[in-house]
Parts: structure tokens; sequence; C-alpha cells
């Protein structure tokens, strides 16, 4: 069971751009919507797959919730060479199934419990993956009626009938101050960002995932001081 890290904000707040410093040769991006990330020179050191069996690509664009998941599990199977896996801007996997099949004659209840299934289904890909490998889902916020910032979806099933936030070791909230890009790392008044004691040492860090795939590590696998 890999470590899982959600990073919540809104969008330009510095979600993709905290990818800029991982490695890319241990580092497995899927974005979801195929836009161009926002560090330079991406794309010279995060390649496309071209077939499942491609052992040297880095980087998967597709929206198809299924073939999301066949790509995580095809990376934690055949890829042990990558420890970070990403899935950029999450909430698009059911936005954009939602306007593709808009037009559906099916109930409104069996159509939402779909979305629901298959936004389920990634999580649980990704929690189900080694435990070497550390998965960083990146997506949108909403702000529900008591103005706390959680994770953006579609439907009640989601919000209601899982809570999925509890699905992850660890979340972060964006924050920007003074033109200045951080994440924020224990909750508050208008959020639900949650680490574990001793995991970071402030409540505010920089936007860097490598650092925080380095503190989330470090903070499973070292044993602790015994007296």
């Amino acid at each position: 069971m890999s470590n899982t890290v959600l990073v919540i904000g809104e969008s330009g707040s510095g979600k993709s751009t905290s990818m800029r410093n991982l490695d890319p040769k241990t580092t497995f991006i899927i974005n979801v919507i195929g836009k161009n990330l926002p560090f330079k020179g991406y794309k010279k050191y995060y390649k496309k797959i071209t077939s499942w069996d491609d052992k040297e690509g880095n980087y998967f664009c597709s929206d198809d919730w299924a073939k999301i998941v066949k790509c995580i599990q095809v990376v934690d199977e055949n890829r042990p060479e990558i420890t970070t896996i990403i899935v950029d801007d999450w909430q698009y996997i059911i936005s954009y199934e939602y306007m593709r099949r808009i037009h559906e004659k099916t109930s409104v209840y069996d159509k939402f419990a779909e979305f629901a299934y298959h936004g389920w289904a990634t999580f649980n890909a990704l929690k189900s993956t080694r435990e070497n490998l550390t998965s960083i889902v990146l997506t949108h916020n909403e702000i529900d009626t008591d103005g706390i910032s959680k994770l953006k979806t579609m439907g009640k099933l989601l919000k209601e009938k899982l809570t999925i936030e509890g699905i992850f070791d660890t979340i972060l909230h964006t924050h920007v101050s003074n033109g200045e890009y951080f994440f924020q790392t224990q909750t508050d008044e208008n959020s639900i960002a949650r680490s574990n004691i001793g995991m970071f040492d402030n409540k505010l860090i920089p936007n860097d995932l490598l650092a925080v795939k380095k503190a989330v590590e470090s903070y499973y696998n070292d044993e602790e001081t015994k007296e």
C-alpha cells in the first residue's frame, strides 16, 4: 500500500508547478486533460508512453477513468524504477465524463452513481500500489456551506457516502501569500489540510513536491529512536 498525498487548491495556486523538482527518472505523470505543465522544458524530460509495454515513457494523457486505472496498475507492476506517480487535475476525470454523457437518457441517479464509482476506482488504484510508491493527486477545491475548502467533485455520492479525504494519508492545501506559493500542512477554520505530527516543520512549507515526497517517505520509513 503506497503513501498517498492529496493536494487541493484553486487554479493557478501552484499545484502543477510543485512538480518542477521531481526526478523524471523516478516520476510518472498522468495528465488528465493534457494541459502544458508550467515548468520550463518539461517535454524534454517527460515522454508520452506509446503502449502499455513501453518501459521508457513517463507521461500519460487521458481523462478516461478506466485507462487511468490501467496506467496506474502498469506503473505499479512493471515500472519498479518509478517511485512517484502523479494524477494532475483529478476532478476532470468526472467532469469531462459528465460533459461527454450529458445527453444520455440514463437516469440521473444511475449516471452519478457511475461517476462516483469511477472517481473512487482511481483513488483505490493509487492506494493499492506497492509500498515504495508515493501516489500524489492534484485537484481543484470547492467551498462548502460552512466555508471550508475541500476537494471538488460532482454529485452527492462521493461527498456524503464516501469521505474522499479520509482515503489519503496526507492532505495539503495550496496557499499564496505576497506572491509566494506554499502548501498548508495543518487544518484551520477554512481548510482540511492534514499531516502527521512531526512530518513537516512548519504549517506553511514551499510548494515543492520533491520536498514533500522526502518528508513523507522519511516519516514512514525511519525507525523511531529507542530510549
